[in-house]
């Protein structure tokens, strides 16, 4: 991954990395859409996918086997999502043994929500409160079987543990934080040995921008991946909205609700997400990781619109003779 750049210094040299986040299936019915939709991305070589796994633990079983097929039969890296919220140390020790021995290397970190219907709900007194003490945990875990078993040591050694974390470029308004405050926090996850960070959406180029700048400035020195939603659907935009705090620009959820059917919505929303996703490419963003719900044709398509659809030799333009969303022109390879 290369360092981002100050916003006024385009930088091309580098093919940035592409990634996505899959959510497994929840009911039986919803695999074969699932695996569809896994198998469109994974043909667009995506430099990793992320599975997310949910902060009560039901889904474990689902995203571990998600994650092993990953892993078994197909040439994309996996990411598993990790959380630790109303979990004892004991038992977050267990997943992550779990997932270390299917052979995974390489996780996400989070905290997770705490149950919204729940007013009273305390974190477990022995229980993992926080992602930093999670990342901290995940080192210490990996350390612990390297010692034990010189075979994991060797495999240690040449497949390094990863841990990325989530940042809140905006602030963490469920949690309250402030960017400053969100910075630090990105400090000391890297402190506790994060090897990368993925930004929550965001809608503004300056929201990536900005934190970053500001991130550098206060000493991290990990790559920051640019978390990106196609913005095609005013529904999901609410839905996330709700789920996460951060509001859509109104202007965006306007014209969308003024269009007269979803293939307008979608062409679009497609042309605002891919303009965004230029703006931090050229600001220097290492990478775009896609949050997909579970659709790859949006995902595909914000893709295509940047030029990032499938890997390609070095120095050779990612060539779109046409646009997938029609009405969206090509963007021009840069140079």
């Amino acid at each position: 991954m290369v360092a981002e750049a100050p916003p006024h210094v385009p930088v091309h040299r580098h093919r940035p990395t592409v990634s996505f986040e899959l959510m497994p299936p929840r009911r039986p019915d919803a695999a074969p859409r699932f695996w569809e939709t896994a198998r469109r991305l994974v043909a667009a070589n995506p430099d990793f996918v992320s599975v997310t796994y949910g902060a009560g633990g039901g889904d474990r079983a689902t995203a571990r086997h998600v994650v092993a097929t990953l892993l078994g039969g197909t040439p994309v890296l996996p990411i598993a999502h990790l959380t630790c919220v109303g979990a004892s140390r004991e038992d977050v020790s267990t997943v992550i043994d779990e997932f270390l021995e299917a052979g995974v290397r390489s996780f996400l970190a989070l905290r997770g929500d705490p149950p919204k219907d729940q007013p009273d709900w305390r974190p477990p007194a022995d229980g993992v409160h926080s992602s930093i003490e999670l990342v901290a945990l995940l080192r210490e875990v990996e350390a612990r079987r390297c010692a034990v078993d010189p075979a994991a040591a060797v495999r240690g050694a040449a497949r390094p543990l990863t841990v990325a974390v989530a940042t809140f470029p905006d602030g963490n308004r469920q949690a309250g934080t402030t960017r400053t405050q969100e910075v630090q926090r990105l400090l000391e996850k890297q402190q506790a040995g994060a090897s990368f960070a993925i930004t929550q959406l965001f809608y503004a180029a300056d929201s990536y921008t900005d934190f970053v700048a500001e991130a550098r400035a206060a000493g991290v020195t990990i790559p920051i991946l640019a978390g990106l939603m196609p913005t095609t659907e005013p529904r999901r935009l609410r839905r996330v909205e709700e789920l996460t705090g951060v509001p859509a620009p109104q202007h965006l959820l306007d014209a969308l609700d003024a269009l007269p059917d979803p293939e307008a919505q979608h062409a679009y929303g497609t042309a605002y997400s891919v303009e965004l996703a230029q703006r931090v490419l050229d600001a220097g963003a290492p990478g775009l990781h896609v949050y997909t719900f579970n659709k790859y044709r949006p995902a595909l398509d914000l893709l295509e619109g940047v030029h990032l659809g499938g890997r390609t030799p070095h120095g050779v333009p990612d060539l779109a003779r046409r646009p997938l969303v029609p009405g969206i022109p090509t963007v021009a390879p840069a140079v």
